[in-house]
């Protein structure tokens, strides 16, 4: 049992009220007009309500396909590249009628964007999919085989899974609402024993012994990527600036007491002071130098320094701190590492870097052509680091905060306001990204605050036929719907998990079950 039942409601479409639990009563502009949606709402805790909501019931409309993965062609803007899900409309209809001639009748279908804050309305470009459905997944699959014999590459996919299209439903949306007035327990992020290991919310719960913990902010997925777990953003934890924001991303900033909550998009500076002459910019808190997930840092990175999600960009020369947070060892490679005391004060120096860190040890590595000057430090010298996270001329930081980074920012003053280009949401270059990250619908978690000043939190499951998950335009309208003023998407997908009491709530969409993450927001 969860805490006390404090209200079960069927709504259908009613105007915008507070019920018990102190959530929105307005049914959620999702799907449809006039679905049914019921309600469940639970207490957890003085001040902390979950409000469980089922919207729709299975569509047998909704039927399964196979979607193909479209090889370049000569019009494609790059005719190398390897097969997408979405090509130039001369690409896809050539290949939907090569499809056709070797007896598998396709067809293109044209890939459309929402407006949002900084991108237009308009076609991206085209998928291809075979004519014939089918009424389940394991038929979809028996035709993805006799495809992949005959030479092709698809996968089966539901329709219901399509953004924006007019599937019923299922949803299942759980909402935590934290009321500060009346709220007395601890609200923060947390992410572990190291950051460079992940865990699963339901661990991360255990271990924090909370009562409500849903997973957080972006991380390093792929080793290729960086350390596995490393926030791959801001990250501030009880206080201490542990990992630097990706540009001027929008982040989360959470207050133990949950009060004034709020979405920011902050600015950094990391400078460290080698010698009384020499001084250098840092690239980085805790992370593998020469490697930048979801890129956003300087300005000689590669391929952009601006925010461009689930790409790594790398600069050859970078200088990072790291404290005992990230691990008890550093990472190994070429460059040079300086190993420093609590005071700042040079311990060692080693001509490549990798090392471990004592309890009050930090470490400064270089790569490149800045590695000459850590390898230059001599034991006893001293090294001064400078970092600092503002919103504003307000620092993000002290006892108590917490920062959790994310994107798109979802609403702003009331208003729905994606700001999918700025966030690094839209790949130019690769509309495939964007159709299957942006407009079809996923597993998401997100959060954002009302106008009475209560912080929310949000998961949404999906990718199951059960569970059709959201768009980003939708969890925007999610977002409005609950009466959030400010939201922000945080990591969805396999990573999207809630954990009441000790319980998983949430059906994750990996085939393996729960996914471990890099960190995890925690109410006890």
């Amino acid at each position: 049992m969860v805490g006390a039942l404090l209200c079960v409601a069927t709504v259908t479409a009613a105007p915008a009220s507070a019920g018990p639990g102190g959530s929105s009563q307005r049914a959620l502009d999702l799907g449809p007009s006039g679905l049914p949606e019921s309600r469940t709402v639970q207490r957890i805790q003085s001040g902390v309500t979950l409000t469980r909501i089922r919207r729709g019931a299975p569509d047998p409309a909704a039927v399964w396909v196979v979607e193909m993965s479209v090889p370049s062609g000569a019009s494609s803007p790059d005719p190398d590249a390897p097969p997408r899900s979405v090509q130039d409309r001369a690409t896809a209809e050539a290949f939907a009628a090569r499809l056709t001639g070797a007896g598998f009748p396709a067809q293109a279908q044209p890939v459309r964007q929402p407006r949002v804050a900084d991108v237009s309305a308009g076609v991206i470009g085209y998928r291809v999919r075979l004519r014939t459905t089918f009424p389940t997944q394991e038929a979809a699959t028996a035709e993805v085989a006799r495809v992949t014999a005959a030479g092709f590459s698809g996968r089966a996919w539901y329709s219901g899974w399509d953004g924006g299209s007019a599937a019923r439903g299922p949803w299942t949306v759980n909402v935590v609402t934290v009321n500060p007035r009346q709220f007395r327990g601890t609200l923060r992020g947390t992410f572990g024993p190291t950051l460079a290991d992940r865990e699963k919310t339901t661990q991360l719960a255990a271990l924090t012994r909370a009562k409500v913990a849903l997973n957080a902010g972006f991380f390093v997925f792929d080793p290729k990527a960086g350390a596995e777990g490393d926030p791959a953003g801001a990250g501030v934890y009880r206080g201490r600036l542990l990992s630097e924001p990706v540009g001027r991303r929008p982040v989360l900033v959470l207050h133990d007491g949950a009060q004034q909550s709020e979405i920011v998009r902050p600015s950094w500076s990391g400078v460290v002071q080698l010698s009384a002459r020499t001084a250098r910019v840092l690239d980085g808190i805790n992370r593998v130098p020469g490697l930048i997930r979801n890129c956003g840092g300087t300005r000689d990175d590669v391929v952009t320094w601006r925010p461009l999600h689930d790409v790594t960009c790398t600069d050859d020369d970078e200088m990072v701190l790291f404290t005992r947070a990230f691990g008890r060892t550093t990472p190994s490679g070429p460059g040079a590492e300086a190993i420093l005391d609590r005071s700042g004060r040079v311990v060692s120096v080693q001509p490549s870097r990798g090392a471990a860190l004592g309890a009050d040890q930090r470490s400064l590595q270089a790569t490149g052509n800045l590695a000459p000057a850590v390898a230059a430090l001599r034991p006893g010298h001293q090294v001064r680091a400078s970092l600092t996270l503002r919103s504003g001329a307000r620092r993000l930081t002290g006892q108590g905060t917490t920062v959790i980074n994310g994107g798109p920012l979802l609403m702003q003053r009331g208003a729905v306001h994606i700001t999918q280009r700025r966030d690094g949401m839209h790949h130019e270059d690769e509309p495939s990204f964007d159709y299957g990250w942006f407009l079809q619908r996923n597993p998401r978690t997100f959060a954002g605050i009302d106008a009475r000043g209560r912080t929310l939190f949000v998961t949404v499951d999906g990718r199951q036929p059960g569970e059709l998950g959201l768009s980003i335009p939708e969890t925007a309208a999610v977002a409005k719907s609950l009466g959030m003023t400010e939201a922000i998407n945080l990591d969805g997908g396999g990573s999207t998990a809630m954990v009441i009491r000790g319980s998983l709530i949430s059906h994750p969409s990996d085939a393996s079950g729960e996914r471990a993450v890099g960190d995890a927001i925690i109410i006890r």
